[in-house]
Formats: C-alpha cells, structure tokens, sequence
C-alpha cells in the first residue's frame, strides 16, 4: 500500500510522524511519501519536501512568496502523479492542502488516478473561510477530526467525518504539574516561522528585565536555525536558548508566554500557565479581522469556549500588558484557577488513541 502525506509545518509533521508509526504498526508494508520534516523522516516516511520550504502565514507573505509556492504546488502535482498513492492524506495546511485535493479530485474522475483523499485534522474554516466547506464536501472522502466540535459543524453541510480524538493527547502524559515550588523559569514560545519570531519574540524579551529573579528560556523549533533566535536575544544574559525539546522547557516552567497557535494546547495540557500572544504584518491582520469569525484565537480558549488565558493580539502585545499578565499567572491562586481549567480542557478532547484510530479510518478506506 502507498500513501502520500502532505504536512506544510512543525505541528503537521509532529502529527504526521505518529500517524505514520500507527500505519506501520497495523500495515508494515505501507510505503509513505511526505511532505514534513524530520520527525516524519524518522518514522519512516520518504521526504521529499521540508516544511521549512512551505511555512508562509498571512496575506502579504503569501503573496510576496506567491511564486515559490506555485511552483511548489506544480511540482507536488507531479510528484502525487508519479507515484500513483492508494490514499492522500493531507495534515492541516488549508492554502496549499485544499489546492492539491481540487486537483486530486478532478484526476480521480477524469480516470488518471485511483486515490482516495483524506483530511487529517482539519484546517480551521468553521473560524473563516466557511465556505471551503463546499469545496471539502466536493474534494475529500473522509475528514478525520481532532476537536469535537467540529463533527457537529461537518454534519451541517453533509460532510462525512470521524472525531478520532486529539494527537497531543498520545504524546503528552495525563498528568498536570501541582507541585507548588517555584523553579524560577518562564519559557517563551515565539513560534517557528520568521516573520513571526521577528514580531513577537522581542516584546517577550522586554520583560525579562521586570522579573529579575527568574530566567528565561526560549523554546526554539527546529525549523528555524538556533542562531536566528540568538540574535534577538544577545542583550539579554539571563536567557537562555533551547532547541527541539519545547516539551522540556514547558515542564519546567511556572509560567509561558506562546505565540497563538498548537503550542496553546501544548500547554495547557502540560499544565503551565500561559499568555498567548500573537502579533502579524499589519495589513494581513487588518484583513483577517474582517473576515474571521471567533472569540478567541487560542485553541484553549476555543475548546473551553471561555477567556481561560489571557490573549495578547496585536496592539496589545506590548511590554506593559505582558508585565502584567506575566505577573497574575505567577501567583498561586492564578496557577491553581489555570490547572482546574486545564483538567477540564483536556476531558472534553477525550481520551488518547488518535493516532491509531486516524490509521485505521485511513487503512478501512482504502
């Protein structure tokens, strides 16, 4: 069996990787393609695009890169073509993924292929763009969804999908930190794309100087080279540069400051209080505005349906709001209040398993 996996960024290819090992645990001859990273690379995958390649995010940057993903859309066209999968699955990545599956569907009725296609988490039009709904509806075979809500939008529009409950869920232990001695550590999470470390990193760093007492450590992904995070930060002695173990940072923690994002959910889940804070090009952002329709921008408000954590967007992302939110969630009561919030958060994803019953949906359908 040949399946062609599609994950355009860091969460994607964390994802994917897990899917890929549950696949090879029922089906060890299934034969993966992917487009992701390392972490698919490791599992098994045969990689023939890095995400590092693909991560653009917002209007302006798309268009001023439009040349590169076209070309990138054209060659993974061929690519799919060439390699003739029984399945496509495609990770998230709207812009890109939903492209390739208008594609997918047009050769499969034309006769050129035999595939089936295949969403795996879904990209987040119940926010905006509902009316990619059609386009789902008409391109993919089977949605496979990792927040529960989303079933009951599907079933609106007659969209066949399965809950199959939220990946994080099998890599992060059911267990939220109580302990109330203080580590003196404040990890920031400015992301993993350029444009965005660059907005959103130095107003983190601002603060450093109003906690003197604690040290902070900056989560750097692997996406990006480590050097590119050391130059916002070589005035700032007390922090400190980790890459490609954010996990660790979050766990010894008291508090976080993430850029919005799978990062919010991450953690949540490992129980460190947080602020979310997002900042983007301006005209992008502006744009956005008018067409997305949420209360929230953070998966864990969005979950809870509730302002759990404070979001710092735009604007307000500034040293002084983030002093202050900083310092509410260091207190005892605040962090008790969060991890209450947190256990109930991660009851309503339900239970571990996604990743095996991801692989099975995929495995049934073809």
């Amino acid at each position: 069996m040949k399946l062609y996996i599609i994950a355009g960024e860091a969460s994607g290819d964390l994802h994917g990787s897990n899917l890929i090992k549950a696949l090879k645990e029922i089906h060890p001859g299934v034969e993966c393609r992917v487009w992701g990273g390392e972490m698919m690379q490791d599992a098994g995958g045969e990689l023939v695009k890095h995400y590092r390649e693909l991560a653009f995010m917002g209007f302006v940057e798309v268009l001023a890169h439009l040349r590169t993903i076209m070309g990138n859309i054209r060659f993974c066209k061929k690519d799919i073509a060439a390699f003739q999968p029984d399945a496509v699955i495609l990770i998230d990545y709207p812009g890109f993924n939903l492209r390739i599956a208008r594609w997918l569907r047009a050769s499969v009725n034309a006769g050129k292929m035999k595939t089936k296609i295949v969403y795996y988490i879904s990209p987040q039009i119940w926010a905006w763009h509902k009316s990619r709904v059609h386009a789902i509806k008409r391109d993919i075979d089977k949605m496979l969804v990792i927040l529960p809500f989303e079933t009951a939008f599907y079933q609106q529009y007659q969209v066949a999908s399965t809950f199959v409950g939220h990946p994080l869920l099998d890599v992060i232990p059911a267990t939220i930190r109580t302990d109330a001695a203080a580590t003196k550590k404040i990890a920031l999470l400015p992301g993993s794309r350029r444009q965005e470390v660059k907005k959103i990193l130095p107003v983190m760093l601002s603060v450093t100087d109003a906690f003197p007492d604690y040290t902070f450590t900056i989560a750097a992904s692997t996406a990006l080279p480590k050097d590119y995070y050391a130059s916002f930060a070589r005035d700032y002695p007390n922090v400190k540069i980790v890459s490609g173990d954010t996990y660790q940072v979050l766990r010894d923690a008291d508090a976080a400051l993430v850029k919005s994002g799978t990062s919010t959910l991450e953690a949540a889940l490992w129980g460190t209080p947080q602020v979310v804070c997002y900042a983007g090009n301006p005209i992008s952002f502006a744009i956005a505005k008018r067409i997305v329709n949420i209360k929230y921008i953070s998966l864990v408000n969005l979950i809870a349906d509730a302002p759990v954590v404070r979001e710092l967007i735009q604007d307000e992302l500034n040293r002084a709001h983030l002093i202050e939110a900083l310092q509410e969630i260091l207190t005892p009561e605040k962090r008790k209040t969060l991890q209450l919030e947190y256990a109930r958060i991660r009851s309503v994803l339900g239970e571990s398993g996604a990743s095996d019953n991801a692989a099975k949906a995929i495995l049934d359908l073809c």
